[in-house]
């Protein structure tokens, strides 16, 4: 039972993370058309750092909370979550939220291919196949007659790419010192500073309800990446993502409700093999040494 512990614990986390995520984005989807990524960025990243050092000064110090011995990685991991940050934006703000999800939903196959390279972590043939699955589930998720490319695409390979670098990099980061804190301040930090240095030329004035707005997305963003690399300290970067898929089922709710988006019967056979796949990788993760005393 206690090995089953750690993989049930990252995956109640991604569980969480996905439902703040989904929150966030599609906050993001509401108001993106009013303002440009900077304005939304700077504002949002600026709250989430307040929390992040508020939480600190309860942690030991900020010093001591902030603090990081991996600083390459961490370089990496904040220069990937900015391009991921405005590739997300862009995507959401020109595609429909099922587009979007094409692409998120290929992150897992892009995990498993950078943890070998980056992380030295073995995929095993079971994993293999349950990615293989899930691949399979994005083709049903496919849109009908939305086979041509457009720039929206191109911006959600971009954040589908940088994005999974990101979480590779905080799991890469979160085996040598567990500092969730420090892990979402200084990525905030680099889109903080990025963003503000264009904030000048694209400002638009918000009404009250609008601040509100980006108070609400700056927090459910602190929370998904707090949960986020808590949960990439328990599972690998290839089982964690497929999971992270579950975001679809809230994807669907928020598309429904708030901008009148219904999946067809196909993009739903396509989620059941998403989600599917991802439950799959975590038993399988669960079980090592059993399966190594089978062998």
């Amino acid at each position: 039972m206690s090995g089953l512990r750690a993989p049930l614990a990252g995956a109640g986390l991604v569980a969480l993370y996905t439902a703040l995520i989904a929150a966030a984005d599609g906050i993001t989807k509401l108001i993106a058309g009013g303002y440009e990524a900077p304005q939304l960025f700077a504002l949002s990243s600026a709250i989430v750092l307040l929390l992040a050092a508020a939480l600190a000064r309860r942690e030991g110090g900020v010093r001591h909370a902030l603090a990081i011995r991996s600083r390459r990685a961490m370089a990496l991991r904040a220069a990937l979550t900015v391009l991921a940050a405005i590739g997300f934006f862009q995507a959401f703000r020109l595609l429909p939220f099922a587009d979007v999800f094409l692409f998120i939903g290929l992150m897992p196959l892009i995990a498993a291919a950078l943890s070998g390279l980056a992380l030295g972590e073995t995929v095993r043939p079971a994993a293999w196949l349950a990615l293989g699955a899930g691949t399979c589930g994005i083709l049903f998720l496919m849109p009908e007659g939305r086979l041509a490319l457009d720039a929206g695409h191109g911006w959600a390979v971009l954040a589908a790419v940088s994005g999974t670098g990101s979480m590779v990099a905080a799991r890469h980061i979160a085996k040598a010192e567990r500092k969730p804190l420090a892990q979402v301040f200084w990525p905030n930090l680099a889109l903080a500073l990025c963003m503000a240095l264009a904030l000048p030329f694209v400002w638009r004035p918000m009404p009250l309800a609008d601040l509100i707005w980006v108070a609400g997305y700056a927090l459910c963003l602190f929370g998904a990446r707090f949960v986020s690399v808590e949960a990439l300290r328990l599972l690998p970067a290839h089982v964690a993502t497929p999971l992270m898929n579950l975001q679809f089922v809230w994807m669907v709710a928020i598309g429904f409700l708030g901008f009148g988006e219904l999946p067809s019967p196909a993009a739903m056979l396509g989620a059941a093999l998403v989600i599917g796949s991802g439950l799959w990788l975590v038993v399988d993760e669960a079980m090592p040494p059993r399966r190594v005393r089978r062998a």
